[in-house]
């Protein structure tokens, strides 16, 4: 899993062009909203506030963090994102970048956060349940887990929801090229296949296990945490975002966890 999202994330790679959330202004705007209020809070409540952010990409929202006043500490499972972080915040004190080639560096640190932010990270993480886990345990007393942009469970979604989600995703992907890749996946999810050598499976591995139980990870932070799960629409051409935003039609969730309980 991580070779194909160092793969995947090489030279060069654009984090926009598929991304919602970096993409449209809307959705980008609000979780920027939430990530500053979120550091604030902590600052006005401790004087500090120290970010633990997962999978950064290219720092899109590392600098609304830092600007908001953060210090933050890095973790990129492609080494070409890391190095680009690193030549991005060289001399910064605010930010420290760490390549992690396990995925079990952060997990394996004697140090704690007041908050740790993922966005579009989960659904990438095969026991993504268990990792939550024992990432709660790395947050300090009042702090919080954000985490943004990952496919609600499809089970519990509408079928006018689901249908729209994959017309607009096939509208979107035919203008990408690729088209050889693009039905080779295709003809894969049709017969229920999970290939293990596919980077595409790999990296999109939410879309062969329905989604992302949002409801699994609130049960599990909720003894230690005021938790809120908040669903919107998201899809990557602009037009049909900006169509179907304003339904009540949701496909993607976002959960906020705060205060940590002593």
């Amino acid at each position: 899993m991580l070779r194909a999202q160092d793969s995947a994330h090489a030279d060069g790679h654009d984090y926009v062009k598929g991304s919602p959330h970096l993409r449209h202004l809307q959705l980008r705007s609000e979780i920027e909203r939430r990530l500053r209020t979120l550091v604030r809070d902590s600052i006005a409540r401790t004087g500090h506030c120290r970010v633990l952010e997962i999978g950064a990409g290219h720092g899109t929202f590392t600098d609304v963090l830092v600007g908001a006043g953060a210090t933050v500490t890095v973790t990129e499972a492609s080494a070409a994102s890391a190095e680009h972080l690193r030549r991005q915040y060289d001399g910064d004190e605010r930010v420290t970048v760490f390549h992690d080639e396990t995925g079990e560096f952060v997990l394996d640190q004697d140090e704690s956060w007041d908050l740790a932010v993922m966005i579009s990270v989960i659904h990438h993480i095969p026991d993504y349940v268990g990792f939550l886990g024992r990432l709660q345990e790395l947050i300090a007393p009042d702090g919080g887990i954000f985490s943004v942009q990952d496919p609600l469970f499809y089970p519990r979604r509408s079928r006018t929801s689901h249908i729209a989600s994959r017309g607009t995703y096939f509208a979107w992907r035919l203008g990408q090229g690729n088209y050889a890749r693009g039905l080779a996946t295709r003809m894969r999810r049709l017969r229920g296949v999970y290939n293990e050598s596919a980077e595409s499976d790999l990296v999109e591995y939410h879309v062969v296990r329905q989604g992302v139980d949002e409801e699994a990870i609130r049960a599990l932070l909720a003894p230690n945490f005021d938790v809120e799960v908040f669903t919107y629409w998201s899809t990557q051409g602009p037009v049909w975002q900006r169509l179907f935003e304003k339904t009540s039609l949701r496909s993607d969730f976002g959960i906020q966890a705060t205060n940590r309980r002593r």
